[in-house]
């Protein structure tokens, strides 16, 4: 049983879903960052100005994360940890509130689809971050180590 889950093909597997998820989300919200902006504003937590800049910028964040934990870049498996917590607090603070705003995970078409689904959403996210401490544990157990950003541009 311990060889399955320090295998290789289940480190890569974990590596592509997580990844993968955080891609597509990024793509999925870079189509049409207006909808994804008013998916933030519906927090009120930033201004329309901070709102509209973090649009852009956390699409490209998530898509060069995501690929990072795909091959395996060293640092890239603490971001997507890090905007997991991010994003836990904000919906959790959403869910405390009472708010009935969607999560706009997954741009717009998320935003008709999922209506006050918020719990569902920390759900998700802590699944997310149950896998990637799963991720943290084969490393360690299993000695697999992610590669240098550096290295990948050197010949």
């Amino acid at each position: 049983m311990k060889k399955i889950i320090v295998s290789p093909s289940l480190y890569l597997l974990l590596r592509v879903i997580v990844g993968g998820l955080f891609v597509v989300a990024g793509v999925l919200k870079l189509a049409d960052p207006g909808a994804f902006a008013a998916a933030i504003d519906g927090y009120g937590l930033v201004s329309w100005r901070t709102t509209k800049l973090l649009s852009h910028i956390l699409p490209v964040v998530e898509i060069l994360t995501g690929l990072g934990v795909i091959f395996d870049i060293k640092g890239a498996l603490g971001l997507i940890v890090a905007q997991l917590l991010v994003f836990v607090g904000v919906i959790g603070y959403a869910v405390h509130l009472g708010l009935d705003v969607d999560c706009g995970c997954f741009g717009p078409s998320d935003l008709s689809e999922n209506s006050g689904s918020l719990k569902q959403t920390l759900y998700r996210d802590g699944l997310l971050i149950l896998a990637c401490v799963f991720l943290y544990w084969q490393r360690c157990t299993a000695a697999f180590s992610p590669r240098s950003p550096i290295r990948l541009f050197k010949r």
